[in-house]
């Protein structure tokens, strides 16, 4: 009989990632898998068109739970995912990252004696009043199967005293440096007349868009960038809906607001780019595979190698600091070492790993 892995995903990044680790475990003997799609991205252009353009198996089951507070939302998911679990009896769950619906994937299958693995584990921004450190250390703590993208996310687990915990940290390197390597040459551009020197921005973070000072003050930074290169800023459907809410726009000719891209578009708009600013955790990961300075546009990181190599800078919500990292690495020649992510072959690893656990 083969292994059953019970898949738990619900936000776009997780898509991509379960896209690698789906295919090795396709191309492994005596392994099935069942995927979960919890609802947790439900717009159109964030979620199906996603398993479409990235050929990933269609979700086994939808639970179509969103738009809820984070515990609200985590309950449901736990709610109906334990249901599912006692149902299809799986041999593993298999959860991605630091959403709501990896915490409720794994707290659901530990109370059902059911093994848990956990791809990106280890990270820590130290930082509790982020929603996604909670549950990326709650997962940790539950988990059977650890799956380390960095060096430093192996320190922080032992730091920690996993060691002493019952469970296996494995060093991968980062799955979305598989899908890098997988989808470029699949890479395309999401609409014409994008000029030779532009910068990539995104901004969809809580902790910035539900604090009008912050929020504001990064999209006046953007706007006085926008003063001598083009940005192009794909938004996500929370921030617009926030700015339009305090009727913020912006008519700077040069701030190209943009409707979100699929996955194919932004690694198109990561080739042809000269910087990317934002506040995600996986696109500066992604500046680094394709050689691009990142302005990040938090207090602190996950990815803090990059910060060491001096290929990223934090400047949070503040004007002034954004804009000087900005002109700082217009001003100086970015060095990107090598090999800070594995050697793209993490899915390969994982799907190893995961049949060796049996």
């Amino acid at each position: 009989m083969p292994r059953k892995i019970f898949t738990v995903i619900g936000a776009r990044p997780q898509f991509i990632k379960a896209a690698v680790v789906s295919r090795a475990l396709a191309a492994t003997e005596a392994m099935e898998e069942l995927i979960v799609h919890t609802g947790q991205h439900f717009d159109d252009n964030m979620s199906r068109v996603f398993f479409e353009e990235l050929n990933i198996p269609h979700p086994t089951y939808n639970l179509d739970i969103h738009s809820l507070e984070h515990g609200a939302m985590t309950g449901r998911m736990l709610e109906e995912l334990e249901k599912l679990m006692t149902s299809e009896k799986p041999d593993m769950v298999l959860v991605y990252g630091d959403t709501n619906s990896t915490l409720a994937g794994a707290l659901a299958a530990s109370k059902l004696h059911i093994p848990v693995a956990h791809v990106e584990a280890g990270l820590r921004s130290f930082n509790m009043a982020m929603p996604e450190e909670i549950n990326r250390i709650l997962t940790d703590r539950v988990s059977k199967l650890l799956f380390c993208p960095t060096d430093q996310a192996m320190t922080n687990l032992q730091q920690e005293g996993f060691n002493h915990f019952n469970c296996q940290i494995i060093r991968t390197g980062d799955v979305m440096y598989d899908a890098a390597l997988y989808y470029t040459p699949h890479a395309k551009l999401p609409f014409t007349n994008i000029p030779e020197d532009f910068a990539l921005a995104t901004l969809h973070r809580a902790e910035n868009t539900d604090n009008t000072d912050r929020l504001f003050a990064i999209i006046e930074a953007l706007e006085e960038i926008a003063d001598t290169t083009t940005v192009i800023l794909p938004i996500h459907p929370r921030t617009k809906g926030i700015l339009q809410k305090h009727g913020k726009s912006t008519v700077h000719k040069n701030l190209r607001i943009t409707e979100p891209v699929g996955y194919l578009e932004m690694v198109g708009l990561l080739q042809r780019c000269s910087m990317v600013l934002t506040d995600s955790g996986g696109l500066q990961k992604e500046a680094y595979f394709f050689g691009k300075p990142c302005v990040t546009l938090r207090d602190e990181t996950e990815w803090t190698e990059l910060t060491e190599h001096q290929v990223n800078m934090l400047a949070g919500a503040d004007k002034g600091k954004i804009i000087h990292a900005w002109q700082h690495f217009i001003s100086n020649k970015t060095d990107f070492p090598n090999g800070l992510y594995g050697s793209g072959n993490a899915g390969d690893l994982i799907a190893r790993s995961l049949k060796d656990f049996f």
